[in-house]
């Protein structure tokens, strides 16, 4: 997943820190005791994640990879063309 940037994206930390401090709100009202409190908590971790998923969908998301092939066949060309390359550049 690392490979794809999974998670590393602007939506993302923007949709978990939002939905983070949704959580903590959340905790604490339960300490406390406020059930209003804990119900404004869990409607933050909710925005949370509409605000993540519409940064995603504005193009601060996880980009198409260009490193994504089709079929085996082109995995193979692939992986050949960077083992002639390699020689080529080693001679």
């Amino acid at each position: 997943m690392a490979a794809a940037a999974h998670g590393h994206t602007t939506a993302a930390w923007t949709g978990v820190v939002i939905s983070f401090v949704g959580f903590g709100i959340a905790g604490v009202a339960m300490i406390l005791p406020s059930p209003l409190l804990v119900i404004a908590g869990l409607a933050v971790v909710v925005v949370g994640g509409i605000v993540g998923k519409a940064m995603s969908m504005a193009g601060m998301g996880r980009q198409a990879s260009t490193n994504v092939y089709k079929s085996v066949e082109e995995q193979t060309a692939a992986r050949k063309a960077a083992l002639e390359a390699r020689a080529t550049v080693a001679a």
